[in-house]
């Protein structure tokens, strides 16, 4: 007989699902036939990243998974959320974007608060829930929590979002390249920040790059997209890393790994040119 923790796992659905999803506008086909499952793992969300050249759907996944339109609903297929279709946005879901997206005439404390505010939680639990995330996302509090954005460099916008996000304790956090506009420095101390703040959420994040680096140091799993129309070409299972990801870059199986990944992204794009 089974132990009933292995029964309560074993009837937990998937977090998401994707069944032979296909997206077209019109003529154009964005993504063709994706299908992948990320179980629910107790106790822990998975960090899964998603690769692929220039215009082969990622952010197309992210949105059908979010809801959001013009790229939901899918054209032809399932996609599921805990084991439901998706019919709309939920608080179950957030999204953070490359844009650096927040509201200019409210301060970062406001901004942070912002979801908060919306769910009715009263003045002063929000405020001071703001201001415990805007220290845990490495602002200065009595410095930053009433600067507005226009006051903020891009890494610090992108910590405003990102607490924006983890505040409301998300079951699923979709990153559409956040870090993409990012000088490198800024880039690799948000990709630190980045795996310890997940890891104390216990969300599961999908996240979208070009950079196959940052995909391999945050992803306990790599989706590999092809050339639009997008269809995953290759899944890998990365192990988690062990140091920050400066470091991360000079380990030898991390770099075979990089070139590994790199090899099939070149054969994409040699494709591409041939017009196969």
């Amino acid at each position: 007989m089974a132990a009933p923790s292995a029964i309560v796992h074993a009837a937990m659905p998937n977090v998401v699902d994707f069944q032979n999803v296909t997206k077209r506008f019109g003529t154009v086909t964005v993504i063709r036939d994706v299908t992948f499952s990320v179980p629910d793992v107790p106790n822990k969300g998975e960090f899964v990243a998603i690769l692929g050249p220039s215009g082969c759907g990622k952010s197309t996944v992210l949105r059908l998974i979010a809801g959001l339109r013009p790229q939901f609903p899918a054209t032809e297929g399932v996609v599921l959320v805990g084991g439901r279709q998706v019919e709309r946005p939920g608080p179950d879901r957030s999204m953070v974007f490359q844009d650096y997206t927040s509201f200019d005439n409210r301060t970062v404390e406001d901004n942070v608060a912002f979801g908060l505010e919306c769910r009715g939680v009263p003045a002063r639990e929000r405020r001071e829930r703001a201001r415990e995330w805007i220290a845990r996302v490495g602002l200065d509090v009595s410095r930053d929590a009433t600067k507005f954005p226009s006051e903020l460099s891009g890494g610090m916008r992108q910590r405003v979002a990102i607490a924006r996000t983890l505040i409301l304790s998300p079951r699923i956090i979709l990153m559409d390249e956040p870090f993409g506009a990012l000088d490198p420095t800024t880039r690799l101390h948000m990709q630190e920040l980045l795996v310890d703040l997940w890891r104390e959420a216990q969300a599961t994040v999908f996240f979208v790059t070009h950079s196959i680096e940052e995909a391999l140091y945050l992803g306990d799993r790599v989706y590999v997209f092809s050339s639009a129309p997008g269809t995953i070409i290759r899944e890998m299972e990365v192990p988690p890393p062990t140091h920050p990801p400066k470091e991360m870059l000079r380990e030898k199986a991390f770099v075979e790994r990089v070139c590994e990944i790199r090899d099939i992204m070149d054969s994409l794009a040699s494709s591409t040119r041939a017009g196969d």
